[in-house]
């Protein structure tokens, strides 16, 4: 049985280890994944303790930097974000892209062409204005803190940069600060006015389930899209680098559709 954990600031109501552990049985294997709190002045004693005695860990907010003087080498979209999400073998890796490309995909968002707001320019909305970009969006990104938001637009060519946000017509909004969630729960990073100016809206926050900012969207007869699916589809990823098997996309799909008729049915 592999023995595998994710570590993160606050992962108590995390659904990771639900989904990791019905992902390694639907790919014919099995595990046992303890969620891991973690305050910061602890993080380097529990990264080293986990390379020893863990198979494989995964890292969420606000670690995935954090986590790099650690490792031996990044590799593939790892080494293009800067920031990890999973851990093998001492190698870090980053699924997050993968799995919010394949969440739009499977709900039936296109931005090729289309213009697209992601607020917030932190490791998950670099992952997501590269995908973004990648997918043929025209890509603007706001962060209250101007400076990330330069750096993400400078690194990636195309994006562009905002000093404010404004009610303008746009294809798609994402969410991506965290903003919705744990102290902040009950808040939206954006008001009606903008969100009345999209066609759709995307939150990466899973829990609760519907944020202020995507029950706004709803209120005005926007399609809305939470985290689940890109956690999920991170996981699956993952998963397949810790098995050493090669994803498919159906494969993913199936295992996601099932996974809601067990744990949403």
């Amino acid at each position: 049985m592999l023995k595998l954990a994710v570590i993160g600031k606050d992962v108590s109501k995390s659904d990771s280890a639900k989904m990791h552990t019905f992902d390694m049985r639907g790919l014919g294997s099995d595990c046992s994944y303890e969620l891991i709190s973690c305050p910061a002045e602890q993080f380097d004693a529990q990264a080293e303790r986990l390379l020893r005695e863990y198979d494989a860990f995964n890292v969420t907010i606000p670690y995935k930097l954090t986590v790099i003087p650690h490792l031996k080498r990044l590799e593939g979209d790892a080494a293009v974000f800067g920031a990890v999400n999973t851990v093998v073998g001492g190698v870090g890796y980053n699924t997050d892209g993968l799995g919010f490309a394949l969440m739009l995909e499977n709900s039936g968002i296109d931005p090729a062409g289309r213009r697209v707001l992601v607020l917030g320019a932190g490791g998950a909305g670099r992952s997501v204005v590269k995908k973004l970009l990648d997918a043929g969006a025209q890509v603007e990104v706001y962060d209250l803190n101007r400076d990330s938001a330069a750096a993400v637009c400078a690194e990636f060519s195309g994006a562009r940069a905002l000093d404010a946000v404004v009610p303008e017509d746009r294809f798609l909004i994402v969410n991506v600060t965290g903003v919705g969630m744990h102290k902040t729960e009950g808040i939206s990073p954006v008001g009606a006015d903008v969100l009345a100016r999209c066609e759709a809206a995307v939150d990466l926050i899973y829990y609760p389930r519907k944020s202020e900012f995507l029950r706004i969207a709803e209120s005005l007869g926007k399609p809305i899209v939470n985290g689940e699916g890109m956690l999920f589809y991170q996981a699956y990823y993952a998963d397949c680098i810790v098995l050493g098997r090669t994803p498919r996309a159906e494969e993913a799909k199936a295992l996601f559709e099932q996974y809601r008729e067990v744990y949403k049915g």
